[in-house]
């Protein structure tokens, strides 16, 4: 009786179709980032933050990962025309967004002219960093309030991040956290990513990565 590995399947097919969405982006100079985070990180607050500065120049496009509701989608239209919505209880409420979500997203939406796609998965810190959608690179956001040790407890969304945004800086003097020591665990287990400490408060960090995305795109 030969054994069948589900779960090797589901990512082998999962990866097949992560290449026909990156292949499509491609074909359009889309540059594509998806963004993974523990939920209340502040995906949501630093995205509306960086779509008001680019959408003068660039033309962007998001979709939306959530269980359920459109709440996230709704704060996001004011800066982004075009905001596409996911509910992953459609699809029996994954964790994540696979590939598949993502290329069935792409045919229903308006992709002219669009230079940058965000993708902001589900809110969870782990499941959404053993799928590939696509993307270009993989955007980690992490907040001060998670504390030091996150890089180290969670080693494998942080290891495949290429960015690790920290986010919510502005409350460092209320915590018993160290900026230092956030940036040496997060390079104890991913020397190569670029990091950010960012503020949507006060805007620390939005601009540097603002032009970082900028000399990205195609």
């Amino acid at each position: 009786m030969q054994e069948i590995d589900i779960n090797q399947n589901v990512m082998d097919d999962n990866d097949r179709i992560a290449l026909e969405v990156k292949g499509i982006l491609k074909n359009r100079n889309i540059f594509c980032v998806n963004m993974i985070s523990s939920p209340g990180a502040g995906k949501t607050t630093f995205l509306e933050k960086i779509l008001n500065a680019l959408k003068k120049n660039v033309k962007c496009a998001v979709i939306e990962g959530d269980m359920t509701t459109t709440i996230d989608r709704d704060r996001l239209l004011p800066a982004c025309d075009e905001v596409y919505q996911i509910n992953t209880d459609t699809f029996g409420g994954d964790c994540h967004l696979s590939a598949f979500m993502i290329k069935d997203a792409l045919t229903k939406m308006n992709l002219s002219e669009v230079k940058l796609m965000i993708i902001e998965n589900v809110g969870n810190l782990i499941c959404p960093a053993d799928f590939l959608i696509g993307e270009d690179q993989k955007i980690v956001l992490y907040s001060v309030t998670e504390g030091e040790d996150k890089p180290l407890k969670y080693p494998v969304s942080f290891n495949v991040a290429d960015i690790i945004i920290v986010t919510k800086t502005d409350l460092l003097p209320h915590l018993d956290v160290s900026k230092d020591k956030i940036y040496e665990n997060i390079k104890k287990v991913n020397s190569r990513a670029e990091i950010f400490f960012t503020s949507a408060k006060t805007g620390e960090g939005i601009d540097k990565f603002v032009d970082y995305i900028k000399s990205k795109l195609y």
